[in-house]
C-alpha cells in the first residue's frame, strides 16, 4: 500500500446549516495520488484512504476538485486530535 504524507492547514466550509473541516491536498501530490493507481475509486472520483493524524487513524475518501483533493476532518478527530480551523496539520494517507 502506497503512503503520502502531507502538512496543509484545517480549513472550514461552512454551509447554510453546517460546517464541514478538510485539509487540501495539492494538485502536486493528487497527482502523485492518480498516478500510483488506487484500487478503491467511487462515485465521482473519490478514492478511499486510510488516515492517520497524530494517534488518530480512520477509514474515509478524498473528494477531487479542480486537480487537488479534499481530505474531510471529522469532528472526533479534531477533538482528539485537539486541531482547529488555521492549523497547520500532518497526516499520512494509506490508498485503500
Amino acid at each position: 500500500m502506497k503512503t503520502f504524507k502531507l502538512k496543509t492547514k484545517l480549513w472550514r466550509y461552512q454551509a447554510e446549516k453546517a460546517a464541514w473541516y478538510f485539509l487540501t491536498i495539492d494538485k502536486n501530490m493528487a497527482d502523485k495520488i492518480k498516478a500510483a493507481k488506487p484500487a478503491k475509486v467511487v462515485g465521482w472520483g473519490q478514492v478511499k484512504v486510510r488516515v492517520k493524524i497524530g494517534k488518530t487513524q480512520w477509514e474515509t475518501s478524498i473528494f477531487p476538485s479542480k486537480g487537488e483533493y479534499f481530505l474531510p476532518i471529522k469532528v472526533a478527530v479534531r477533538k482528539a486530535e485537539k486541531i482547529q480551523e488555521g492549523d497547520v496539520v500532518s497526516a499520512a494517507l494509506i490508498l485503500l
